[in-house]
């Protein structure tokens, strides 16, 4: 495995503000109560059993993986990488998603989307 000074790391101010493959690998409570549009949801549990959903992303750009706050998803990137994709992690998570005023939906129509 690689160690977490060598696991690539994105921090969500320097994503592009448009759509990027974004890999939300949290529990499906949490992607219910609030996540970033676009993004793709594949429970950690359940990546490698999955991980083939993930060819609907472009070849040419990198995965970037989020999770609530990055430890999730620095073993789910590690995995990745691991495993031939190009995937690179999220620091801070959805929590910095949210901080840093990304757009957030909720699969709850009456409810404000939100990190838990």
């Amino acid at each position: 495995m690689v160690s977490p000074a060598e696991l690539p790391t994105a921090e969500v101010r320097d994503l592009p503000k448009d759509s990027i493959p974004l890999l939300d690998v949290r529990e499906d409570d949490e992607w219910a109560a609030g996540h970033a549009p676009g993004a793709k949801h594949i429970p950690l549990g359940e990546l490698p059993a999955r991980v083939d959903e993930l060819s609907e992303f472009p070849d040419d750009q990198p995965v970037y993986v989020i999770c609530r706050s990055g430890g999730r998803s620095a073993r789910a990137t590690a995995w990745l990488n691991a495993s031939g994709w190009d995937a690179v992690n999220v620091a801070g998570g959805m929590g910095s998603w949210a901080h840093e005023g990304r757009p957030m939906v909720s699969d709850h129509p009456d409810t404000e989307p939100e990190v838990i």
